[in-house]
């Protein structure tokens, strides 16, 4: 049994951790031990999460399985073009994976850009990571690539798009 519940500034460790538990099995294998730590310390440190959340930058929803989180999505307006969304992240804990948590997640994403009026969500993938292949099951394609950086490090995205 699961819900899914947009998340408060009360679930900034929540989130942290479920980012932790998602990011080593999932960026070990393309990443560097030292780009990974760099990129939490980055991107899901409290004050980042408490500011995006408190502030509306991203909505942030949770997938609780039996009373646990398990999983969670973010998403906003793009800040270049608010007629296009973006799902920011998109995380199910390892052992959840495959139960369809983040189909789930992304069909809620959906529902709320439709409720906004639009129609279309973009995300950003690395091109290595092999969730390519589940969003395109999803409806997203390819639009083009970017190279992000993050610090001394380089992020090597597809950015994908799903027409709603």
């Amino acid at each position: 049994m699961y819900f899914i519940r947009t998340a408060t500034v009360n679930n900034v460790d929540t989130i942290i951790k479920l980012a932790e538990d998602t990011w080593w099995p999932t960026y070990s294998p393309i990443l560097e031990k030292e780009q990974i730590s760099f990129m939490l310390n980055e991107i899901y440190n409290a004050d980042k999460l408490t500011d995006l959340i408190a502030s509306n930058k991203q909505t942030f929803l949770l997938l609780i399985e039996d009373e646990k989180p398990v999983a969670f999505a973010a998403y906003s307006p793009r800040e270049e073009d608010a007629d296009i969304y973006k799902l920011h992240k998109l995380y199910c804990l390892p052992a959840t994976q495959g139960k369809g948590y983040g189909k789930v997640l992304i069909d809620a994403v959906t529902e709320k850009v439709k409720e906004a009026g639009k129609s279309v969500l973009d995300l950003n993938v690395n091109r290595y990571n092999k969730s390519t292949g589940f969003y395109q099951k999803m409806g997203f394609e390819i639009v083009y690539e970017e190279d992000i950086a993050i610090g001394p490090y380089w992020m090597n995205d597809y950015v994908m798009r799903k027409v709603i």
